[in-house]
């Protein structure tokens, strides 16, 4: 997958996200190169492998260019060595809401206590049914850019929050 990737991030209150999740799988992720807005990032989502590019964020943090291709999960495990120290670790949550799926993380390790969703757009105007457990919009906010949670976790800020 290449091209404008369009999404709002928020908070989340409370767990019914769990209950009404048709899906759910477990992630862990690395960053290559997360600089001037751009990133490199190697995930691991149960046994599918992805080595994902981003460019700098357009529409005050709404859309980004994002080419996404599958890889080998040996050849994620290779290329978690050339990773920043750390990695982000998180399960995620697949919540249907009308036409569209929000995806629901919650993070463990250093974020820990961090629940956000994302509803990906074809636009930035597109029209969206929220469900009752989605709180605060965050998007825009690098302190929730997921490159940023490696280098500054939630547990040094939520209380800034």
């Amino acid at each position: 997958m290449s091209g404008i990737e369009t999404e709002r991030k928020f908070l989340v209150r409370g767990d019914d996200y769990k209950r009404r999740a048709h899906k759910s799988y477990r992630i862990k992720q690395g960053y290559i190169c997360s600089e001037r807005g751009r990133t490199v990032r190697v995930r691991l989502r149960d046994d599918q492998a992805f080595l994902t590019i981003k460019g700098p964020s357009l529409d005050g943090g709404l859309s980004r260019y994002e080419f996404e291709k599958e890889i080998t999960v040996d050849e994620a495990e290779h290329l978690f060595l050339l990773c920043d120290d750390g990695f982000i670790d998180k399960t995620r949550y697949l919540v249907a809401s009308g036409r569209h799926t929000f995806e629901v993380d919650e993070f463990y390790g250093d974020n820990e206590g961090l629940v956000m969703a994302e509803v990906e757009l074809s636009s930035s105007d597109e029209s969206y049914e929220k469900p009752d457990f989605i709180g605060k919009e965050v998007t825009g906010d690098r302190r929730y850019y997921n490159s940023h949670l490696l280098r500054n976790p939630y547990k040094k800020w939520k209380d800034e929050a």
